[in-house]
């Protein structure tokens, strides 16, 4: 990993709190700030606009990691809080610097991770003049923070900065701090403010009451562990209910490390090319419990050809925001609460009564573990895709020079081969998305995606950002070759600073996700989705990494085994390049297109 700062007495210890407003400048108080919430990596790349606070960051223990681009310095700090439960900080030149970081905080906003992004911006004295490098840089993050400080006067440093990084905990997503650039200079009397921390409760006492009853009566209830059981480190007292009532536990989509896939209430994943066996079970449950999860409209789409969720079900939803609540499904009970404290409140509730589904608990044990046998079974066996155009370019390929491997059946090999205490990051596009039916975890902040957001680019940066928080843990980015060409430059980020991570591409020479659709709505008509790309391993040994380029599908395993052991044991990056037929799974939506309408005569046969 990158040498740490150096062991001089940072500011904050130098200047404690305690000791009351003190003459200093107004970038010692933003740098004593953040050491104050413990802030030891900012991402970032250097500019004038912050370099009189930039240059005592290291005196404070705080240590800036120069990427490539800023958007991968805002994924950076994205999965560095997923990893690490804290701040994530980002910072750039004023401009374009900030601008770039606009769709990485857009991902962070919708998982919900307290990435706090400093953004300098023009000098008040040239304010609105059309300066150099000038923005309006407020609006640009409006939408995809929480909260935005805008420090209005150099003596309020302290206090813009330490609410900044307040709000995020408590309000769960990116903030941002909005300094001019000549607001860092000057002497001013400041005093530190120390962090502030909510304590979150159950909820009301009403509402979990409601909850438990529903609970008690229930003769199926099946459990939803969404991404507020991770962030509320809630994973034990998911299980201590989950085991309280014998209810299969299905992860909300994208958070397959919400609970332990090893314990045998786990189900796997709803929503896009998740579990069937999930899907089926939720499908017959009478009372639903959504923990930590806002239900949203992706996670919960037909999928399979399975419309699963239950129309007639009872449903409790817990979350720590009110405004989540009802807010995607129609719900029996909303609880605002901490989802480890409610799951704890609802377990105690539980105790010592005698519940309606007790009296099957022995049946549905043996029907959850009859769907996902069924379930795993059939994955073994789902080799390739088999619609008539991926069985055509089966075909073709194998008239071409070289090896190609069916996506499913490399899925399949590199789940096999993970490592324990594994962290995986993926991006959007077909391959990836398939993957969620073949990623499984034990243990929480373990798996990152780009959400709701869906941006493609998000994969690498993020789990270069969880290998700093997580150094000790192995580091796997998924990424298909379209979204690779957007991050594969922060290769360089890992091979200058040294923070060894692997990076799987799946090397298909197409944009497969929206390929799909032109295969399924618009007869064959293939525009801007074919991608001509050099080998990805040639260029990342190119930059300094390993490449590892993958044909058969005997070597997929060892491949990733190897990777990883260059990146723990002798510190190196690998890229392993993985070659792919061009066969396409489900998808995304397909209610969101519709067979195509032409009414000019030059259009006619477009149909």
């Amino acid at each position: 990993m990158p040498d740490q700062a150096p062991s001089s007495l940072p500011l904050a210890a130098a200047t404690p709190a305690s000791t009351g407003p003190q003459p200093m400048t107004p970038s010692e108080a933003f740098v004593e700030t953040m050491a104050a919430n413990g802030v030891t990596d900012i991402f970032g790349i250097m500019g004038s606009a912050f370099m009189d606070a930039m240059d005592i960051f290291a005196p404070a223990g705080i240590r800036l990691i120069p990427v490539v681009h800023e958007q991968g310095a805002g994924h950076m700090a994205d999965g560095y809080s997923r990893v690490s439960g804290r701040h994530g900080v980002v910072i750039g030149q004023n401009g374009p610097g900030i601008s770039n970081c606009v769709t990485a905080i857009a991902a962070a906003y919708w998982a919900h991770s307290p990435v706090v992004i400093v953004t300098p911006e023009t000098g008040t004295m040239t304010m609105g003049l059309g300066g150099f490098q000038e923005a309006n840089q407020l609006p640009m993050f409006e939408e995809f923070t929480k909260y935005q400080g805008h420090v209005t006067h150099p003596a309020r440093m302290a206090e813009y900065t330490g609410r900044c990084f307040d709000r995020a905990m408590s309000e769960m997503g990116p903030t941002q701090l909005n300094i001019p650039r000549d607001y860092f200079y000057g002497e001013i009397k400041a005093e530190i403010p120390q962090p502030s921390r909510l304590d979150r409760g159950p909820g009301g006492e009403h509402s979990l009451h409601e909850a438990a009853e529903l609970l008690a009566q229930a003769k199926f209830p099946v459990i939803i562990s969404g991404g507020g059981v991770v962030m509320a480190d809630a994973v034990e007292e998911c299980k201590a209910l989950a085991e309280r009532l014998g209810a299969p536990v299905v992860s909300s989509y994208l958070h397959n490390d919400s609970f332990p896939a090893s314990h045998p209430l786990w189900c796997g994943p709803l929503g896009y090319q998740g579990s069937k066996a999930a899907m089926k079970l939720i499908a017959r449950a009478d009372v639903v419990l959504a923990l930590g999860s806002r239900l949203g409209p992706f996670g919960t789409l037909p999928q399979h050809g399975m419309d699963y969720w239950p129309k007639t079900a009872k449903i409790i939803q817990i979350d720590a925001d009110h405004k989540m609540l009802g807010l995607v499904k129609k719900i029996s009970v909303g609880i605002c609460g901490d989802a480890k404290a409610a799951a704890l409140a609802l377990t105690q509730r539980l105790a010592g009564k005698t519940l309606v589904c007790d009296g099957n608990r022995g049946a549905r044990a043996a029907e959850i573990a009859d769907e996902k046998q069924a379930w795993e079974q059939e994955l073994d066996n789902w080799t390739h895709e088999t619609d008539a155009f991926s069985l055509d370019m089966i075909a073709e390929q194998e008239q071409e020079p070289g090896n190609y491997l069916h996506p499913r059946q490399v899925l399949r090999e590199l789940e096999k081969a993970m490592p324990a205490d594994v962290m995986v990051s993926t991006d959007i596009g077909n391959i990836n998305s398939v993957a969620n039916s073949y990623l499984r975890f034990d243990k929480p902040r373990s798996f990152f995606a780009a959400m709701s957001f869906g941006n493609c680019g998000y994969a690498f940066p993020t789990i270069i950002g969880a290998k700093v928080a997580a150094p000790h843990r192995p580091a796997i980015a998924y990424a298909g070759d379209g979204a690779w060409g957007m991050s594969l430059m922060e290769t360089m980020t890992c091979v200058r600073h040294n923070i060894p991570v692997t990076a799987v591409v799946f090397h298909n020479r197409q944009w497969g996700a929206e390929k799909k659709n032109q295969v399924d709505f618009y007869n064959r008509r293939f525009v801007a989705g074919e991608l001509d790309n050099q080998s990805f391993a040639e260029i990342g040994r190119a930059m300094g990494a390993e490449g590892i380029r993958v044909e058969r599908l005997e070597e997929v395993g060892p491949a990733l085994k190897k990777a990883i052991d260059l990146q723990m044991n002798h510190g190196k990056t690998t890229i392993v390049e993985i070659m792919c037929t061009r066969e396409l799974g489900d998808p995304f939506r397909r209610d969101a297109l519709s067979k195509p309408v032409r009414l000019l005569d030059k259009y006619k046969d477009y149909v």
